[in-house]
């Protein structure tokens, strides 16, 4: 069986419990079946303190190495300036890595390194990979990605393709979007999107959701759930709130997050439920325990999301496997989740009118909730890990497994 080298400088740590966790849950379902080993480079500069005086938790610093549910994780500290030199971070990334990657190619005898995001780290593996004689395999995340087409990284994203043995992406909108817009052919990218563990979000009973929430029976009860951050669309859910309140008397909105790696939009959520006087609505609930947010799914009625771009939203299914209908826009790879007028509504990108009339229209909707959980189950992580085990040992195979034990770097 193939042995991986998994690649993310987006990877959980206790520092920062929430940065990708998709990618955990993922790659680490693959540990039960195949040796694995992660490699999370984590930024670092000499600016970085003086700016976690004014934004607390920026670039937090994880320990260098340790083992979780036991696979063994490096993270080695890699040079990046903020908000700068961008498109040096990619090499930057393969040469804070490469000692690293040295060690595991003596000890671990990888036989193929696989990287999450196409940049940096994408790049920054498809380096590594050139240097250590490995296979690589790239997966297509988000809509970052798509964001750096057109600008002086796209060549960086062509070249991490070009040497990348095959593609992954986690939505078909990544793959078409993104991949087969810069020249790659079909036949390289495979779409698996990311599951929902159902055994983690499962309805619970509502009245008892309320009850630990304060929240009475009667009122309407909105949720979104996401990093603080731009994209994400809190800051244009909140102006809707007053139009929603003139129609239903009683109604709170839970916005379940913290802040991303490079923002927090806590204080000016603050600032813009003040000003549409809908500070008794909004709840910052902030980052919960992935075993609470059954209980905060449970006591709302909707799930909203009003995302500017997105690969795939994983908290769309863990909001179906707790019963909940999903009202979003109709950006990357939302429709594909929210892919039948059963599971929710689908709003163009971007219609505040039209996403607070389906906002109401989702409250007063009644929704079949099997439909919505049967949805999730057919979703979950089984059949998704089962098929990308299955491609990493065709690919592995396919490029002669043992080659890189064999070789020197």
């Amino acid at each position: 069986m193939p042995r991986i080298v998994v690649f993310s400088s987006l990877f959980p740590s206790a520092e920062a419990p929430t940065a990708g966790l998709f990618i955990r849950e993922r790659m680490f379902r693959v540990s039960k079946h195949l040796p694995l080993v992660v490699v999370a480079p984590q930024v670092w500069s000499p600016f970085d303190g003086i700016i976690r005086f004014f934004r607390k938790g920026f670039r937090p610093q994880a320990r260098a190495h340790e083992i979780v549910d036991g696979v063994p994780i490096y993270r080695p500290r890699v040079f990046s300036v903020p908000a700068v030199f961008k498109r040096w971070d990619g090499w930057l990334m393969a040469r804070g890595s490469r000692a690293v990657m040295r060690r595991l190619c003596a000890e671990f005898h990888p036989d193929l390194l696989d990287a999450h995001f196409l940049y940096p780290d994408g790049y920054a593996a498809s380096l590594l990979a050139a240097d250590f004689n490995l296979p690589l395999t790239i997966t297509l995340r988000g809509s970052k990605d798509e964001s750096l087409i057109g600008t002086d990284r796209e060549p960086m994203l062509r070249l991490a393709m070009d040497r990348a043995t095959h593609l992954f992406a986690v939505s078909e909108a990544l793959k078409v979007d993104v991949a087969m817009r810069l020249g790659q052919p079909q036949g390289k990218v495979t779409v698996i999107g990311n599951g929902v563990d159902v055994s983690k979000f499962t309805p619970v009973d509502r009245l008892e959701a309320r009850r630990r929430l304060g929240i009475d029976a009667d009122t309407r009860v909105l949720i979104s759930v996401g990093n603080l951050v731009e994209g994400k669309g809190f800051h244009r859910i909140i102006p809707l709130l007053p139009a929603l309140r003139r129609r239903f008397s009683k109604i709170v909105y839970l916005v379940v997050g913290g802040a991303g790696l490079q923002a927090d939009m806590l204080p000016a959520l603050r600032r813009l439920a003040v000003e549409h006087g809908v500070t008794d609505v909004v709840r910052f609930l902030g980052v919960q325990p992935q075993a609470d947010l059954k209980w905060l799914y449970g006591a709302a009625d909707v799930f909203a999301l009003a995302t500017a771009h997105e690969g795939w939203a994983n908290v769309f299914l863990e909001a179906m496997a707790c019963g909940l209908p999903v009202v979003t826009t109709r950006v990357g790879g939302n429709a594909q989740i929210v892919c039948r007028a059963e599971l929710g509504i689908l709003v163009e990108y971007w219609n505040p009118i039209a996403f607070g009339e389906a906002l109401a229209q989702a409250l007063e909707r009644e929704w079949d909730r099997q439909q919505l959980l049967a949805y999730a189950a057919a979703n979950s992580w089984d059949e998704r890990i089962e098929r990308l085990i299955a491609e990493f040992v065709r690919h592995a195979a396919s490029c002669g497994l043992q080659t890189a034990r064999r070789s020197e770097p």
